[in-house]
């Protein structure tokens, strides 16, 4: 059925006022209540998990009906181990130390006015994502932590797993005495409530899109509220002249076929022309044996006969599949050249023994993360401790990389003085 505009928009309308009061009420709670509250959500997931596998079992069935990619099916499902990892989540989240309440800077002017810069929450987070019904969690309890609400709008093929993901967390935070308006979803699926969120101006303080390319375009193209966006996930891996022939093959395979519907995995090989010949058969066969395929350049070709050839545009494409763009470059500036023609600024790697070569690599790639001696594939804010993400950002504004709890806040600033008046 179709949602009239009018419909959506005043949905947003009282849930925004809604979400505004409970952002204020977190604020001010203390930090071992925010805490305790993400712990019993997170025991709530832990009850509802049969529930939450139902419910991603209709999404399943919905989606086989439709006949879509393995790939996207593989991010739509929730096995046991993922709504395990949920919940762990946001344990994890609870544990770490507090965001707000910082004191970033502090400093005394000549006449005695201490000037402070304190971390305080941006507000009502909007954050619009496609189908992995996990985010919701992950959004959640990075959102509460650091004190914001947030209006969650994921993906018409994941709704049924969202509602139950949120009818689970609003019953554990409502027993933590975390108001229910903190978290809220859309009563249905219908695209309407997506424009209503971006054309949220006053209600909204942040949108987060959290998807495909033509996801993140639109909230860019559309949005009044400001966007913390990530481009494609047009991952490299270089393997340089000095690579370990073993650690490459072992990380490369890791990268690229851990999960190839992830943002962070590898979507092209570089592989130095000093090494190809002898390494170049083997990577590809080790991933070839893990069900890769490959669109190769010419030089590439030339090696390995066998590999299809690559079409113009397969090296700007993010393939979230099964699938490895494979090119010969001529040292690190070669490669360094080519990420930056193809590249999306995400995440990309150097293999390679020499510190020299790395530094080089490090220092020119421009990316929000950029690794040596490691999977692409730890571009992720669990991994780096952030107990969960909202996002990769591969903007230049506020926040780059993971989004964890610290690029959920803002600042405001609180002077103290001893009577001082402005001459």
């Amino acid at each position: 059925m179709h949602v009239e505009t009018d419909t959506a928009t005043n949905w947003l309308r009282m849930a925004a006022r809604d979400a505004r009061e409970a952002s204020g009420q977190l604020a001010r709670m203390p930090a071992a209540a925010r805490n305790a509250a993400l712990v019993a959500a997170a025991a709530a997931l832990r009850r509802h998990a049969p529930a939450i596998a139902e419910a991603n079992a209709a999404d399943l069935a919905a989606f086989d009906a439709g006949r879509g990619t393995p790939a996207f099916r593989d991010r739509l499902a929730l096995t046991p181990a993922r709504i395990a990892a949920m919940a762990q989540g946001l344990d994890d989240i609870a544990a770490l130390p507090d965001p707000l309440g910082r004191v970033l800077a502090d400093w005394t002017r000549p006449n005695g006015l201490r000037i402070q810069r304190i971390a305080t929450p941006i507000g009502v987070i909007g954050m619009i994502y496609e189908s992995r019904p996990n985010v919701g969690a992950d959004a959640a309890g990075l959102c509460l932590k650091s004190g914001n609400a947030v209006i969650l709008r994921g993906g018409s093929e994941s709704f049924r797993s969202a509602r139950a993901i949120h009818a689970a967390l609003l019953e554990g935070l409502q027993q933590g005495g975390v108001p229910a308006a903190a978290i809220a979803i859309p009563p249905e699926t219908d695209r309407a409530y997506v424009g209503a969120m971006l054309g949220g101006a006053g209600l909204i303080d942040l949108i987060i899109p959290r998807g495909g390319k033509s996801l993140v375009q639109r909230v860019q193209a559309e949005a009044r509220v400001p966007v913390l966006a990530h481009a494609e996930g047009l991952c490299h891996t270089y393997v340089h002249a000095a690579a370990d022939p073993a650690m490459a093959r072992r990380v490369l395979a890791n990268a690229k076929m851990r999960r190839t519907g992830v943002c962070g995995a590898t979507e092209t090989l570089l592989i130095d022309a000093a090494v190809a010949p002898s390494l170049l058969p083997l990577l590809t066969a080790d991933l070839r044996a893990l069900g890769c395929d490959f669109r190769a350049d010419a030089r590439a070709r030339a090696i390995c006969p066998e590999l299809p050839a690559a079409a113009a545009g397969d090296f700007d494409m993010e393939w979230l599949d099964a699938v490895l763009s494979v090119a010969v470059v001529d040292g690190v500036a070669a490669a360094l050249a080519h990420i930056h023609r193809h590249g999306s600024e995400h995440t990309d790697a150097i293999i390679t023994e020499d510190a020299a070569a790395a530094a080089q690599f490090l220092a020119g790639v421009d990316s929000a993360v950029a690794l040596w001696n490691a999977s692409t594939q730890f571009c992720d804010g669990g991994e780096f401790g952030f107990g969960a993400e909202i996002g990769i950002a591969t903007g230049r504004i506020h926040a780059r990389g993971p989004v964890g709890l610290e690029q959920l806040t803002t600042f405001r600033y609180v002077l103290t003085g001893s009577g001082q008046v402005r001459p």
